[in-house]
């Protein structure tokens, strides 16, 4: 049997709203069609996926078993047709601190016939997710490797020293880079590793020492035993707007006129 990935799509935006309407209106479709596509999928795999009663829509055994398989079978199935050159989605990465909301509602606007979706990346995969296809565009905070993307800049933002509230520099309007000589500072790359922002601040809550980031990212993170102090003569942070160099599709060349309006 071949699986309707459109009829899927459907299933999964029922299954994540519990609830027809507002799974049609995400959609952007009718609820009767919507409704009629899910009766014909049940039909088709021979199984009931949703309870409908008067308390509302819930997912059977059946259906939560094909939702934990679902989401990762679109995700394939969009980075295929997304390295192949077949879009019915654009999806937009961005790191923590960013938002991008406006562009991504700004491009959704423009195309009505098209899923924008975004997807949160960290220091580890926001340039993977551009090479295998699971973002159009991304938007990465320099350095990152650039080979086999092209990039534009997008914005630049001043850097601060996160640090516990009992800490000296705590109470500082702002401190210079030689201020923070000694101090022991947090690192994404330090052993044993810190996979996330949210790692890297519990080990400065927990353990003192100093977390540089870039403001968005300090501000997005923030928590009442941590504070953040700009520092005044370090580099901004640059964030640009990457893509894969052989994906220079239209979409993604109109995403880039957005990004930079916005």
């Amino acid at each position: 049997m071949d699986l309707d990935l459109r009829k899927l799509r459907y299933f999964v935006a029922v299954a994540e709203h519990l609830n027809f309407g507002r799974a049609a209106e995400a959609l952007h479709i009718a609820q009767p069609v919507l409704s009629r596509q899910i009766r014909a999928l049940e039909a088709e795999l021979k199984v009931q996926l949703f309870d409908r009663s008067s308390k509302g829509t819930a997912l059977t055994a059946a259906g939560e078993s094909l939702l934990e398989d679902a989401r990762p079978l679109l995700t394939q199935a969009s980075a295929l047709l997304r390295r192949v050159g077949v879009a019915d989605s654009f999806t937009i990465g961005f790191m923590p601190g960013l938002i991008v909301t406006p562009a991504a509602r700004l491009m959704a606007k423009r195309h009505p016939g098209l899923r924008v979706d975004v997807l949160r990346t960290t220091w580890e995969d926001q340039v993977e997710v551009i090479h295998d296809g699971r973002v159009d565009v991304g938007y990465v905070r320099l350095p990152v490797p650039l080979e086999g993307l092209r990039h534009v800049p997008v914005l630049t933002e001043p850097r601060v020293a996160v640090v516990p509230a009992t800490h000296r520099l705590a109470g500082k309007e702002s401190v210079l880079e030689a201020d923070l000589s000694g101090e022991r500072r947090v690192q994404h790359t330090d052993p044993p590793g810190f996979r996330s922002v949210e790692e890297k601040l519990e080990h400065v809550a927990m353990h003192g020492g100093v977390a540089i980031l870039p403001l968005s990212t300090a501000v997005f993170y923030s928590r009442e035993d941590l504070v953040h102090v700009p520092i005044e003569d370090i580099t901004p942070n640059e964030v640009a707007l990457a893509w894969a160099e052989h994906r220079h599709t239209p979409l993604i060349a109109e995403f880039i006129e957005i990004a930079r309006q916005v």
